[in-house]
């Protein structure tokens, strides 16, 4: 039995939807699984599915984790929707590895499971994975920040605020790629924290929030008050950052980069805060998910992968209001036109 205090739920029966699918096409249902309610970028994610489900006559409840890496509220959730017997699972793992057993119960009981952003661990336990390339977007803003240093890139000492200790894939990719960017030489690709270039300062932790952000600056000007370059892996860190920077008086001469794209870091792009943001599209991940379950279902088609990719790739942008040469971007006023949050 489902502990219901455990996540949030919503239920949407919109069979008669002015955009529903017709009453000839088979019944669909399936559940949106993400690691909090709370977090804009789910709330986002949550209005895509919900938006997608009506135009199509879906079926959809909705349950989320008490905080990020609550995997057991998700497991609980997983085994209602089993028990509901719904076509379809849209999950944004908390625990990648942790949770692929109680994938397998619903796959073993015909249900389909994609992956939401997070991939599982490994990618292939889901049937589909629908996501930004995070090592992309870590590479766009790396890159980015190339361009920026131009000369005095040898001379950079780069400080790095990652998501958990844990080392979650997305967190993983983001870093690697944003070093990889600015032609740092990885070590493991599938860590981070083991690189040996003298450049790098530090790397601490920020849970992704903007009270981590400020605490991990600070433990990073503690090893390296010279700290001038900034990664954070999404824009509350990078908000907490900046703050912890501000109280030294050192927020004009450190560059801060970061990860996400919501409304709330696209304002804290155009008023300086953040120099460049890679943004990427969760309402889209969310919508395609629907669609891919609904057309599986309905039609018996694939889950299909980007060409060259094992997942299907939802997009990012890098968003700056100072363009470098050769980097392709947009602008703070561009990126407000679809951010979220």
């Amino acid at each position: 039995m489902t502990n219901m205090k455990l996540f949030g739920c919503a239920t949407l029966a919109l069979g008669l939807a002015p955009f529903a699918a017709s009453a000839q096409q088979q019944d669909v249902s399936a559940c949106l699984i993400t690691k909090t309610d709370t977090n804009p970028f789910y709330v986002a994610m949550k209005e895509g599915a919900m938006q997608k489900a009506e135009e199509l006559g879906v079926k959809l409840n909705t349950y989320a984790g008490r905080i990020d890496g609550d995997s057991e509220s998700q497991i609980d959730a997983i085994e209602t929707c089993i028990a509901n017997e719904v076509d379809g699972i849209l999950l944004v793992p908390s625990d990648t590895r942790g949770i692929v057993p109680t994938v397998k119960r619903a796959q073993d009981a015909g249900i389909i499971v994609i992956a939401l952003d997070t991939p599982l661990d490994p990618l292939d336990a889901a049937d589909g994975t629908f996501a930004t390339d995070n090592f992309a977007a870590g590479q766009a803003i790396g890159e980015w920040t190339a361009a920026q240093l131009g000369d005095d890139l040898e001379n950079a000492r780069i400080g790095l605020l990652n998501g958990l200790v844990s080392q979650s894939s997305v967190g993983v990719l983001r870093n690697q790629g944003f070093l990889d960017g600015l032609g740092i030489e990885l070590a493991d690709p599938n860590v981070w924290g083991d690189e040996e270039d003298p450049r790098i300062s530090g790397n601490d932790v920020s849970q992704g929030s903007e009270e981590g952000g400020r605490t991990g600056m600070e433990n990073l000007l503690q090893q390296d008050p010279n700290i001038n370059v900034v990664y954070a892996i999404n824009e509350p860190a990078a908000a907490g950052a900046y703050e912890a920077l501000r109280a030294l008086g050192r927020q004009d001469d450190v560059m801060v980069v970061a990860v996400d794209g919501g409304c709330p870091g696209i304002e804290n792009v155009k008023d300086g805060v953040i120099d460049a943001t890679a943004q990427q599209y969760p309402l889209r991940m969310a919508s395609e998910g629907i669609q891919a379950i609904a057309d599986a279902v309905r039609d018996d088609a694939p889950i299909e992968a980007t060409e060259g990719k094992d997942f299907y790739d939802t997009g990012v942008n890098l968003v700056t209001g100072n363009e470098a040469d050769g980097v392709e971007s947009i602008t703070p006023e561009e990126a407000s036109e679809i951010c979220w949050g």
